[in-house]
């Protein structure tokens, strides 16, 4: 059994750091997940989709199948605070969900992640700030926090740096489908006839993928120490390059 079960949203944030994983398609509650298996049995990755319900889904399907020690959420974030700057890591100490304010520890980190159930605006990020003092906000993180908390499972926050605390998103979540997958074309369609949207699409661009630079070099960190913590789930606190702390 893998040691650490790794949650992250789309295969886009993490690949192509997984491209060389084993891929396994395998039923559970009556769907089928597509995971990635490293290839020494250390870990596995499953992309569950955008949101707190999907995270929530691939955390139990991952738990349930491969019962890891720990259950990492690995993805993307919105700077909350001016510190934060783009293709940062963020290894929170806790995980607020911002729905009820209820609070998730995690394994080890620095710092407070907050998850929000939609994409927030600027004006939204201001106000999170002075409501939580957290550091970021991601969609997911909390749902797979409470996941591995009511299955006794530890847990740990991977997150890079999409976007600073003023930067206006394009409002996409007509574009999120209900299982969590991103409509990629019809977004990029919708995109093409709006050209006052274009500078903010291309800077989401750029910064999606410093943001999946980041995340693919903490997933080479851990594929290589892995090996030398066999039978420990915290080599995910090995793999804390570029982290705040």
């Amino acid at each position: 059994m893998p040691e650490v079960a790794i949650v992250a949203a789309l295969r886009r944030e993490v690949w192509p750091a997984v491209k060389g994983w084993r891929v396994v398609e395998r039923e559970y509650e009556g769907r089928r997940w597509r995971f990635y298996e490293n290839g020494d049995g250390r870990a596995v990755l499953v992309c569950g989709g955008i949101g707190p319900g999907p995270a929530r889904r691939a955390c139990e399907a991952a738990i349930g199948l491969y019962r890891p020690e720990a259950v990492v959420s690995l993805g993307f974030a919105g700077a909350l605070q001016p510190g934060c700057s783009v293709g940062q890591l963020l290894l929170p100490a806790v995980v607020i969900d911002a729905k009820d304010g209820s609070r998730v520890a995690t394994l080890k980190g620095s710092g407070t992640l907050l998850s929000f159930d939609r994409v927030a605006s600027a004006e939204q990020k201001a106000q999170l700030a002075r409501s939580y003092a957290a550091d970021a906000v991601d969609m997911e993180a909390a749902a797979v926090g409470k996941g591995a908390e009511a299955r006794c499972t530890r847990f740990m926050a991977v997150k890079a740096i999409t976007d600073a605390p003023g930067f206006e998103f394009p409002r996409f979540e007509r574009f999120i489908a209900a299982d969590g997958a991103f409509r990629t074309v019809a977004f990029a369609a919708s995109g093409v006839a709006r050209p006052w949207l274009w500078p903010a699409m291309l800077a989401m661009a750029r910064n999606s993928e410093r943001a999946r630079h980041a995340l693919a070099g903490w997933l080479d960190q851990f594929n290589r120490t892995a090996a030398e913590c066999r039978g420990k789930s915290e080599v995910v606190l090995e793999c804390t390059t570029g982290a705040r702390s």
